[in-house]
């Protein structure tokens, strides 16, 4: 008689060969842009506006802007002081940018999250065709956005959405940053966001090259002031509006927010967790019961499981490795670091949990010192 490991271990083998046989490879490193670094100095980059928000920034910005000056020619740069409170304005003026304004940001309008207050407040200071949407932790490659504006342009795109790389320094940031980047990809599928007949949207908002005038035909920022992932909402309001919108990866676009200590990454993770899920009940629930299966149940399988069942859960476990590599050798992270998904898997998991409870404590998100209740 087939007991119900079996069919458990079945499953999860099932998910992950329809996983690895999905056409559009939602695990895989295809879309990929890279710094042009071959006469970056001479691109004449004044069509072109640099929008930053800054918050109590001054470990990051310096980097940031200094970056700034190996792009091209004529880069205009609008940065928005969102009421920091250290040294940040300070090392904002000694950047010596030639085309740089700053903006002291005015007081944070009810309905509104912080990040999108500020880039609206810059983008309304924009003259120029293009918009380089970036966090102030983002330092750039040399000819980055030389890159950004040649894919914009020779591929007829309006929008184009870079995932910076984050930092894998720590042994939390090894662990658990690359599956980050391998949750967000399984979710949003790149190719599928990329390809114009499909509705799915995604972006990472970190560095978003868009053209002006589209911003301001949705009605700017304006239009998902209250949204906690704002990436993703502004890339499906651009591409519902009838554009065409490119999501990749880089090495180029280089994240120095350290997440050296679980709690960082568990915070981090928790702000908006609850919030991909619609704050429904139903989706964390399916959510906590596919997890299990396809990350926990494995590995459970291969020690408690015999016959049958155990080949099948070794089976899964052997698969979910496979597919979890491209992302690791892509970041030059050892493979062996996917035998450590099942566990990474439970951490995410509990991260979603606490989402979810903060919510019920009627908490939507934190960031900065600033708390955004439960509407």
């Amino acid at each position: 008689m087939v007991d119900a490991g079996f069919y458990l271990s079945a499953a999860a083998a099932v998910v992950w060969l329809i996983v690895l046989l999905l056409p559009w490879r939602p695990w895989g490193t295809k879309e990929v842009l890279e710094a042009d670094p071959s006469g970056y100095e001479q691109t004449d980059l004044s069509d072109v506006t640099v929008v930053i928000p800054a918050r109590n920034e001054e470990e990051v910005i310096g980097k940031t802007l200094a970056a700034l000056k190996h792009q091209g020619e004529g880069l205009n740069v609008i940065v928005v002081d969102d009421e920091s409170t250290d040294g940040t304005l300070a090392i904002i003026h000694k950047s010596h940018l030639s085309a740089l304004k700053v903006i002291q940001s005015g007081s944070l309008p009810v309905g509104w999250t912080g990040k999108l207050w500020a880039q609206e407040q810059g983008l309304n200071q924009v003259q120029t065709p293009y918009a380089l949407l970036l966090d102030a932790d983002i330092e750039l490659r040399p000819g980055m956005i030389k890159s950004l504006k040649d894919k914009l342009i020779s591929e007829s795109v309006n929008f184009v959405s870079l995932m910076a790389v984050l930092r894998f320094d720590s042994f939390w940031e090894k662990l658990l940053m690359p599956a980050f980047v391998f949750f967000f990809k399984l979710i949003y599928p790149f190719a599928l966001a990329n390809n114009p007949d499909s509705k799915l949207a995604t972006a990472a908002g970190g560095c978003i090259f868009v053209e002006t005038n589209i911003l301001r035909q949705i009605g700017g920022m304006a239009s998902i002031k209250d949204a906690l992932i704002d990436d993703c909402t502004l890339a499906k309001t651009v591409k519902s509006a009838g554009y065409k919108i490119w999501m990749g990866l880089t090495h180029g676009v280089l994240s120095q927010r350290p997440y050296a200590t679980l709690r960082d990454i568990w915070d981090m993770v928790a702000r908006t967790a609850y919030t991909q899920l619609y704050y429904s009940i139903t989706l964390l629930l399916i959510c906590t019961f596919s997890m299990l299966i396809m990350y926990c149940l494995p590995s459970f399988g291969l020690f408690y499981f015999q016959g049958e069942a155990a080949f099948l859960s070794f089976l899964a476990v052997l698969l979910m490795v496979m597919i979890y590599s491209p992302i690791l050798r892509f970041y030059a992270l050892n493979p062996a670091w996917g035998f450590a998904l099942p566990l990474i898997a439970s951490l995410y998991l509990l991260m979603t949990w606490t989402s979810a409870i903060r919510y019920w404590k009627g908490e939507r998100s934190r960031w900065k010192g600033r708390v955004y209740q439960k509407i």
